[in-house]
């Protein structure tokens, strides 16, 4: 498979802290085949530094190639997220949030099942392989076991990582795709989604995870728990 362009699609709330260190190491990825980087930033409407921080970075780092865009009002990630997928211009399109819990070098693991025609759609597990996780939250990652045992349910995949931060999508496909959800649900909607894509090949390979606690800045909680788990029974159920 032939791709010219990746657009990394970057939903970003009150992140001035991590936003450049994020964007550094997306810099220094080289992708394999020489493909070219396209960022996207959609800032949803943070309240502390975090557009000061991304235009600076982007005044100061002119080689890499970033588009910026800011919600007028707080919509939620699913939102931010809509927002990317529907500028960007890749052939291909991975989402990376904007904290340092992923790490960018791992981009061409996921790349690689694409390049050598076997994937139409790449998930980056924490739970297999054997690269570096950092331990935390024993009941979120029961939480996380559940919902995606639950998704594989509806969605007759066998997937280990529903909730992973880490998706890779043929763009034209993900674009085709009528998403709704505007906060944490946009993981379970589109999982089952594209799982109903005739013939769609879906792949996952080993990931990093380098965990935040609350204090460092962690977002998600116990109500996006239950969000994910009414979106699984609604998508699953009523598409």
């Amino acid at each position: 498979m032939n791709i010219s362009k990746l657009s990394i699609v970057i939903p970003a709330y009150n992140e001035a802290r991590t936003i450049h260190f994020i964007l550094d190491k997306i810099k220094k990825v080289s992708l394999i085949n020489d493909i070219d980087k396209e960022v996207i930033i959609v800032n949803d409407c943070s309240t502390d530094d975090t557009e000061s921080a991304i235009l600076n970075y982007i005044e100061q780092n002119k080689e890499l190639s970033i588009v910026y865009y800011k919600h007028e009002f707080n919509k939620g990630k699913g939102a931010a997220l809509h927002t990317g997928i529907s500028k960007a211009t890749g052939d291909y399109l991975i989402i990376q949030d904007a904290d340092l819990e992923y790490d960018p070098s791992e981009y061409n693991l996921l790349l690689k099942p694409v390049i050598n025609g076997f994937a139409d759609v790449v998930y980056g597990s924490r739970f297999m392989g054997g690269n570096p996780h950092r331990v935390l939250f024993f009941w979120h990652t029961i939480g996380n076991k559940l919902l995606t045992i639950l998704s594989n349910m509806f969605s007759n995949l066998n997937l280990t990582d529903m909730e992973t931060c880490y998706k890779l999508f043929k763009t034209d496909l993900i674009k085709s795709i009528p998403l709704k959800e505007q906060k944490f649900g946009f993981e379970p909607e589109v999982t089952i989604k594209i799982s109903r894509i005739p013939k769609i090949r879906i792949y996952e390979v080993g990931i990093s995870y380098y965990g935040r606690t609350y204090e460092e800045g962690k977002k998600i909680g116990w109500k996006d728990g239950f969000r994910a788990l009414y979106c699984i029974t609604k998508y699953g159920l009523f598409g």
